[in-house]
């Protein structure tokens, strides 16, 4: 006797030949979230996000919401793609939508940045209604879980850049809002969110959420910000998922002009193919910082008119 345990004492052994499959943890891709879409856990969410959420990101960011009237008219379930520079963007754009969107939308949420951790999982599938997609790339159980969902009735928010801007400016936008417009038949709605950067930026020093500095002070601040909601987009027929992309990267980038000047100006810009670039300069750091401009401004007003230095 050796006094090792055995099969069904043990747990059984794995045949050598064989690949393990990676367990299921019940997180990430995996995290079952259809609880937080139960009539009790929305109801409880509603009231959270009405009497708490909404206030307090009203203390901290008092708004400014344009181009709402784009969504009186809209009928059906919407794709929202907006630009990403915050973890205040997804709150405070929930909490500007009229109640019959705020109330029935989910998030479409990095699964291995919110699900990593089941505490994670439970807290923002309750508090966003988040549902975890695979942000590298266009991953077939993400887009089928986002499509079902549109397909049932729910508005779904998406941010095509991947993740929050590292230094300001926008990073190029992904495919997923167009391909889910393309395979869904359902609009897309553009929406420039403006300023939430200044009031709580991303940690440049941990490339993730932001954190108290050396002073032990943390870098949340009061500033304005603005909201604005493009006209719904649809794809033309037989246009491309890159294509409908970029027209959707585009319309954002003319909401963006609009709030740094003004909606006639940044309409003759946009007819005109002059649109100001999200993405600012091709330069150094200092020069596409200097380019952003001063807090709760859109740019140097030379930009993009000068060269780069």
């Amino acid at each position: 006797m050796t006094g090792r345990r055995s099969f069904p004492l043990a747990a059984p052994t794995w045949p050598a030949g064989l690949e393990r499959p990676a367990p299921n943890r019940g997180i990430g891709l995996d995290y079952h979230h259809e609880w937080s879409r139960r009539y009790p856990v929305r109801l409880l969410r509603a009231m959270v996000l009405d009497n708490l959420t909404r206030p307090a990101a009203r203390l901290v960011a008092p708004t400014t919401v344009r181009g709402d009237e784009h969504l009186r008219h809209v009928a059906g379930p919407v794709i929202f793609a907006a630009n990403h520079a915050s973890h205040l963007d997804t709150p405070l754009l929930l909490t500007t939508l009229p109640p019959r969107f705020r109330h029935h939308i989910v998030v479409a949420a990095a699964a291995d940045y919110f699900f990593d951790r089941r505490w994670k999982a439970v807290l923002w599938s309750f508090s966003l209604a988040a549902i975890p997609i695979e942000r590298a790339r266009v991953d077939r159980r993400s887009a089928d879980q986002a499509a079902a969902l549109l397909d049932d009735g729910w508005s779904l928010v998406i941010f095509p850049e991947g993740g929050r801007s590292p230094d300001g400016w926008a990073q190029p936008f992904r495919g997923g809002a167009a391909y889910l417009a393309r395979r869904t038949g359902h609009p897309v709605v553009p929406v420039h969110v403006h300023g939430t950067r200044d009031v709580l930026p991303k940690s440049a020093a941990t490339g993730g959420a932001a954190r108290a500095d050396k002073s032990g002070r943390f870098p949340l601040k009061r500033a304005p910000v603005s909201v604005v909601f493009g006209s719904p987009l649809v794809p033309d027929d037989g246009e491309s998922a890159r294509r409908f992309s970029a027209r959707i990267e585009a319309a954002v980038a003319t909401l963006r002009d609009e709030v740094t000047s003004d909606w006639w100006s940044a309409r003759r810009r946009a007819a005109r193919g002059e649109t100001p670039s999200m993405q600012g300069p091709e330069a150094a750091a200092w020069r596409r910082s200097w380019a952003l401009g001063p807090p709760s401004q859109g740019g140097r007003d030379d930009w993009p008119r000068t060269k780069p230095l």
